[in-house]
């Protein structure tokens, strides 16, 4: 049996926690581009937001709006969310599991690559397929791991 300490000095676990330090800082980035669109399209969602901009209560409610690009942000962090999330569990049990570097070097830079592709395309926005494809090859690079991972760790 493996030492944990010989598992997390491995290669893999190096290249994992490198990439996933990538897209979770590539995530943590999208609050504040969330906040930089919100400020320059005067969108916001709670009045004590809107004090900068508005003086009276009249002034500050006309700031309480929805904005299609301020969305368009908002839907591409949730989507973020719903995916790095994932790939950091499964990709930390994968790395675990001693899969051979170039496999995991193979999952990891496709997965990273899929979700830089993925809000590029969402905030630009690139015509479909571009986001949904990057959102699908990030998915099946996921799925990838945690079929591998049951399959060689099953246990029943």
């Amino acid at each position: 049996m493996v030492e944990v300490s010989q598992m997390i000095d491995s290669d893999v676990f190096l290249a994992f926690s490198t990439y996933a330090t990538i897209v979770v800082l590539k995530m943590l980035l999208m609050g504040p581009m969330t906040g930089y669109y919100r400020m320059t399209r005067k969108a916001f969602s709670n009045l004590e937001d809107t004090t900068i901009h508005g003086r009276n209560e009249e002034d500050k409610k006309k700031f309480l709006r929805t904005d299609p690009d301020v969305e368009r942000v908002r839907r591409c962090h949730q989507n973020d969310l719903e995916n790095i999330v994932p790939f950091v569990v499964i990709g930390l049990l994968y790395a675990l599991s001693g899969p051979a570097l170039s496999t995991a070097l193979l999952h990891f830079r496709v997965f990273v690559g899929s979700r830089f592709l993925h809000t590029v395309a969402y905030l630009l926005p690139l015509p479909q397929p571009c986001r949904g494809a990057s959102w699908t090859v990030g998915m099946v690079t996921t799925f990838s791991m945690g079929y591998r991972l049951l399959r060689t760790n099953l246990v029943l």
